[in-house]
């Protein structure tokens, strides 16, 4: 176990380990084992998010996420050599973390109670608010309710698209994308009339692009961004949660949300989000 798993769990934690060991191997830290256990680090973002996880040319990658998991992972006692970033979209979140592809995902992943089910969240590391991205010149689209008849940007695996239709009931019809990447260039070709997903992630592919699209500036919902672990690590939750409280007290947090999204119109939050519990 890392030094700052012992910090939290103090010298007991070695006894109480081992008897539980020897009961149930893995009980409470879920298939993939505890984060806080591991010597190396393998962290899934997104590859096709500006200002939250974008993949540079070099195969590096960058982003708000990103370098929130770069903050975690320090404060978790791993150092920058053992870490590794992998490109995990939408549709394989949790399936990378049953699989052991990943131990730890930062991908704009929203707190859901089904995504609960299946995956232990650490977090909110921050709370977006779900928008809507129309092409610059269409003056009609002014909430979430003008989006009748029209074509919406459906991503594969997001939960998005189906708040406006299924949980708003907008009579909106859905066009399938593999990547919100893929909505704004379908936008800005007229294949589809809108985006609708976290202002984070709008902010991101707005910033450069804004004579062609806007932001409607009309949330309709919060977007708890988790920390995605492997199912029953109570452990790594903990850890993690203590990580991210200290992120936003030492002012780290709103240095980063400066740092991607302060030259947009974006108005971010820079306390510390109330947390969901480790369960």
């Amino acid at each position: 176990m890392r030094s700052f798993g012992r910090s939290l769990k103090g010298a007991a934690w070695v006894t109480v380990a081992a008897v539980a060991g020897a009961l149930v191997t893995g009980c409470g830290t879920g298939d993939g084992g505890s984060i806080v256990d591991k010597t190396s680090l393998t962290i899934g973002v997104k590859a096709d998010q500006p200002g939250l996880g974008f993949k540079r040319p070099n195969g590096g990658f960058e982003g708000f996420d990103v370098d929130v998991a770069k903050y975690v992972a320090r404060k978790l006692g791993f150092a920058d050599g053992d870490v590794k970033f992998v490109e995990t979209p939408s549709s394989v979140r949790e399936k990378a973390l049953q699989d052991g592809r990943v131990d730890m995902i930062l991908a704009s992943y929203s707190i859901t109670a089904s995504r609960k089910t299946k995956v232990t969240f650490a977090g909110p590391y921050y709370v977006a608010h779900q928008d809507t991205l129309v092409r610059a010149a269409d003056a009609a689209v002014r909430n979430v309710r003008d989006l009748r008849d029209r074509r919406l940007c459906a991503v594969t695996g997001s939960n998005s698209w189906r708040r406006v239709i299924e949980e708003r009931r907008i009579a909106a019809r859905p066009v399938e994308a593999p990547s919100y990447s893929r909505c704004v260039d379908q936008l800005i070709a007229n294949e589809v009339d809108a985006v609708s997903t976290d202002d984070l992630i709008l902010a991101g592919f707005a910033a450069g692009r804004e004579n062609a699209v806007r932001i409607v500036n009309a949330p309709i919902s919060d977007e708890k961004y988790g920390v995605g672990l492997h199912r029953g690590d109570v452990d790594g939750c903990e850890a993690v949660n203590t990580a991210l409280t200290e992120m936003y007290q030492d002012g780290t947090a709103a240095t980063l949300l400066k740092k991607w999204f302060g030259r947009t119109t974006l108005r971010t939050t820079t306390s510390v989000p109330q947390f969901e519990g480790c369960s």
